[in-house]
This record gives structure tokens, C-alpha cells and sequence, in this order.
């Protein structure tokens, strides 16, 4: 729906230096076009992310996070329509003490700083052991003053009752079709009046819907021939193998492991030979904590398919 390039907007709003009519940012002096590159050194775009080296030390941990979230906003620099976080990340610990580190600093070229959180519910995931959530709360409750908190979630409910009492919420609402129409002509290139009309409907006024199908149905083929392969022959598995890039697990090969790993939890909640599927399930997980460690993704494929083989 555009909830975060409207935290954006407000972070233009909050640095504009240039002309303005009321409220709207000039959108051409230096501070609105850094915020727009995610280059703006007083705004810090918080989004979940995936810790690689889960043992090292408190304070290692949190500088892994900050190369995590450098690492995403560089990605999110080259290709802006980015597509939604996967749904095993979140807002860890070691996430919510950079945020408390960086509140504690002085804004370098404003007189404000801030802090744009994004999929703000992922922090639900830690009820159980609420470190983040709480660190996030105390930032919320004794802000600097120089400092201006933006949360957006398409699940405000998943957040703690404490924290959805501190904030001041507004409502997105869906797009208008126009725009939806524009941006699907524009962006996607479609322009056959049937397919158009289709794509404008399912995605119910939301761009990120639009995104996420495209990236559902290339996930969905990766994975239906991942698991083809583990039924086939040996030499079908090693040519899936070696059709993975040989480097850069963390990346495209992770998402194929969630995407995988999305669909066996499907096939467990359906009852289908539930202990074949919790056994792949196990096999998944562990290609998946190897990944981290950017082991070789057509290695981790040869013997996961292998594995996904022997428990078929």
C-alpha cells in the first residue's frame, strides 16, 4: 500500500530544507533527494534481517546487524521495488540494541534524527523472550529530542499492547485502480487489456501484492523442481545441483530453502505423511543453517535433494 515510502515522505518532511508549500517536502534540495537514495546519513531504515553468525558475542552481533541492514539498503538502492522480507526474519535483539546505539548519537547534517522501522509486528516473533520488543518500547517511551520514530505494519495487532500505546496510528488505505493500472502498465510492462484487468484486481489496491505474485509463482517453480529432482534419479538431483549458482548462499538459494520449507509446513498442516515431511522439514533447516555460513548453495542442493530423496 505504500506504507513505508510513506515513512519516507514523513522523513523528507522532517529534513526538507528547500521551498515548501505547508507540510510537502520541496522534493529537489539535497536532504530530500538523500532520503529518496536511502543515502541520508540522519535516517536509519530499520528492517528485519537475518543475523549470519548466531554464537558471536553481544557486541558482534550487533555490528553483524548493521552489515546486514547496509547490505539490504544497498540492495533496495539498486532495485527499488523490492519484495517483501521472508517470513523467517525478524527484528532481533541485536537489531534493537544498533537502533539504541544509533538514538544515542548526534544527528550529522540535520537538527533531527530518524528511524523508520519497518514490518514492525516481526518483533510478535519474540513474545516468548521479549528482549527486542522491550528495548524498542523504552526507545518509544524516552525518545531524545532530537529524534522522530516512524513504525509501519501491515499487522498492528501482532505488536505489543504497550508499544501500540505509545504511537499515534494511521491507516493506509488501498490504491485506487488508475494507480494501480499505471503502475502495472508502466512498471511490469503489461499491456494485453485481459491479463491488466486481472492483474488490477488481485492485488486488492496493493503494489506489494502485485510484487509478491510474481515472486510466489517463480518460488513455487523453483521449488516444485527441487522437489521433482528429489524423486527422480541421481543424475536428475545432480543436474538440479549444479544449476544453483556456485556462490552467495545467502541470497536467492536461502529464499529457495524458506520458500521450500513454507511449503512442507503446508504439506505438515494438510497431515500428508506428516513424519516424511517433518523429517525433510529437519533436512531443510539444517541446508539452511549451512547457508548462513555461505556454504557452496550446489554442494548444500546435491546433498539436500539427496537427503529429500531418502525420506520420500
Amino acid at each position: 500500500m505504500g506504507k513505508q515510502r510513506l515513512a519516507l515522505w514523513l522523513a523528507q518532511s522532517v529534513l526538507c530544507e528547500g521551498p515548501r508549500d505547508g507540510a510537502e517536502p520541496c522534493g529537489s534540495c539535497q536532504p530530500c533527494k538523500l532520503v529518496l537514495t536511502l543515502s541520508h546519513p540522519d535516517v536509519h531504515w530499520i528492517v528485519p534481517v537475518e543475523v549470519a553468525r548466531k554464537g558471536a558475542d553481544a557486541d558482534k552481533q550487533v555490528d553483524l546487524a548493521e552489515a546486514a541492514l547496509a547490505e539490504e539498503m544497498a540492495a533496495r538502492r539498486e532495485q527499488p521495488l523490492y519484495q517483501a522480507a521472508s517470513g523467517l526474519v525478524s527484528h532481533g535483539i541485536a537489531s534493537a540494541r544498533l537502533l539504541s546505539r544509533q538514538l544515542r548519537l548526534t544527528p550529522a547534517m540535520a537538527r533531527h534524527k530518524l528511524f523508520l522501522v519497518g514490518d514492525a509486528e516481526r518483533l510478535a516473533v519474540q513474545r516468548a523472550n521479549p528482549e527486542a520488543a522491550n528495548a524498542l518500547l523504552k526507545a518509544l517511551e524516552e525518545p531524545p529530542a532530537d529524534t522522530v520514530i516512524v513504525l509501519t505494519s501491515s499487522e498492528p495487532e501482532a505488536l505489543l499492547p504497550t508499544i501500540l500505546s505509545r504511537v499515534v496510528r494511521i491507516r493506509v488505505g488501498r490504491l485506487p485502480d488508475s494507480v494501480v493500472t499505471q503502475f502495472v502498465q508502466r512498471e511490469l510492462g503489461v499491456t494485453e487489456q485481459r491479463v491488466l484487468e486481472q492483474r488490477v484486481v488481485s492485488s486488492e489496491g496493493s503494489i506489494g501484492r502485485l510484487l509478491a505474485e510474481g515472486t510466489n509463482r517463480a518460488a513455487g517453480s523453483a521449488v516444485e523442481a527441487m522437489l521433482t529432482a528429489a524423486r527422480r534419479t541421481p543424475a536428475d538431483r545432480y543436474a538440479l545441483a549444479l544449476g544453483q549458482p556456485p556462490f552467495q548462499a545467502r541470497g536467492a538459494f536461502t529464499a529457495l530453502l524458506d520458500d521450500l520449507l513454507e511449503r512442507l509446513r503446508t504439506d505438515a498442516r494438510a497431515g500428508r505423511e506428516t513424519q516424511a515431511v517433518v523429517a525433510a522439514m529437519a533436512r531443510v533447516l539444517d541446508a539452511r543453517e549451512l547457508a548462513q555460513g555461505n556454504v557452496n548453495p550446489q554442494l548444500l542442493a546435491a546433498v539436500l535433494v539427496e537427503d529429500l530423496w531418502s525420506t520420500a
